[in-house]
């Protein structure tokens, strides 16, 4: 916490400085305008969940978890002699949190590998919008890593608008390469084999992925999208810590197919309902080759309570059937191919609601003028497998 504290000074510190320090060049061709901070984010938030159908304990046993999540996102931009906007954005991520799940890889110790972990995930962005020919591209590098895996991802990214800027269609593509550790549960270590002390006890996850959307303006009310997102894994996709237990009182480890073809298809649309009030809703249907079928409904509305306070109550709803391969604790066969009691890919109906509270008074947040907006949100999810969660998130916007 005190380095984050201390990047959060820094950062502050760059946003008055380069402010102060954006003049016009004289005797020039064009207008140089030096790199200038746009808006500083930080996000922290708490989530905790509870349930009894850990896959750590073959679909058994509890789930409890907490996070404590972290982010900083800080935005740049800067002209070129063209005319074009440069945007460069940093974002930096840090969460803990502790699974008591996960402590059951080993319960003979007092505290197993993962009982507690720190997930570290930066990200630097880089993306030109030419006026001229309305064409925006970017550049994405993120990293993260965790106890058990590291994970390198690159994101390239292209969008056109019209002549009359109502229309846009975008493209993306990203890679994302992961080594996993792996960690098997006390009982199937041999050695130090699956305690993820050797270089051999790492494989490969990769995942391919793909955005198409295409976005309209109908009316100055309506503005509707649609998104075709197509991705592709291969590699080690099972959790080697997820125990099994099969009908005949035997016990492996879970074992999936190395490779994933997925299709997510969706439409959104925003309508502004006059001045004080905006409606946003999402439809996904979700379906893969592993037999996972979905559909998922999500609805928010914005409210101006008065120029500089909203609220924004959601909802969102979720229905899935299971993957081929999914069986509860003690239903899988030790005869097929692949099997699974991981509940996160079983068949179930999911519910998430809440609602946030943004302030952004125009002098700024008790009259400091950089500090533009804070926001709360609250969240409640409960799935139909028992399990249930709550997030409180607040996020403080800088400019």
């Amino acid at each position: 916490m005190k380095k984050l504290i201390i990047t959060a000074g820094l950062l502050v510190s760059m946003l008055f400085r380069t402010n102060a320090q954006s003049k016009v060049e004289e005797n020039t061709d064009y207008e140089k305008r030096k790199l200038k901070v746009d808006e500083i984010n930080f996000v922290t938030s708490y989530y905790h969940q509870e349930g009894d159908r850990s896959a750590v304990t073959g679909g058994i046993g509890t789930e409890k978890l907490s996070d404590y999540a972290n982010s900083f996102d800080l935005k740049l931009s800067k002209y070129d002699f063209k005319n074009r906007m440069h945007t460069f954005n940093v974002d930096l991520n840090i969460d803990y949190y502790t699974s008591a799940s996960s402590d059951n890889i080993d319960p003979r110790t007092i505290s197993g590998a993962s009982a507690s972990d720190i997930h570290f995930y930066p990200s630097i962005s880089w993306s030109m919008k030419n006026p001229k020919n309305r064409i925006t591209q970017g550049l994405t590098y993120s990293f993260s890593t965790e106890f058990d895996y590291k994970s390198h991802g690159f994101t390239a990214s292209w969008a056109k608008a019209s002549k009359d800027n109502n229309r846009e269609f975008s493209i993306k593509a990203s890679a994302f390469i992961d080594k996993w550790t792996i960690i098997l549960p006390v009982e199937f270590r041999t050695g130090s084999t699956g305690s993820g002390r050797g270089a051999s006890d790492t494989k490969p996850r990769n995942s391919y992925t793909a955005a198409f959307s295409l976005s309209q303006v109908i009316n100055e009310r309506l503005q509707v999208m649609a998104i075709v997102e197509p991705s592709y894994q291969e590699g080690l996709l099972s959790t080697p810590f997820h125990r099994i237990y099969f009908t005949d009182n035997t016990e492996a480890i879970e074992k999936l197919p190395g490779k994933r073809l997925k299709l997510p298809i969706g439409i959104r649309a925003s309508y502004f309902l006059g001045d004080n009030i905006i409606f946003r809703a999402f439809y996904r249907y979700y379906m893969d080759d592993w037999g996972m079928k979905a559909h998922t409904v999500n609805l928010e509305g914005t409210y101006k309570i008065t120029p500089f306070i909203s609220i924004s109550p959601y909802y969102r709803f979720n229905n899935q059937t299971a993957v081929d391969y999914f069986h509860a604790y003690k239903e899988n066969s030790s005869t097929s191919n692949y099997y699974s009691s991981d509940y996160d890919i079983s068949g179930m109906n999911t519910n998430f609601y809440g609602s946030g509270f943004r302030f952004a008074p125009v002098n700024g947040v008790l009259g400091m003028k950089h500090l533009s907006s804070v926001e709360f949100r609250y969240g409640h999810y409960a799935r139909t497998t028992g399990m249930v969660a709550n997030i409180v998130t607040m996020h403080l916007k800088m400019k």
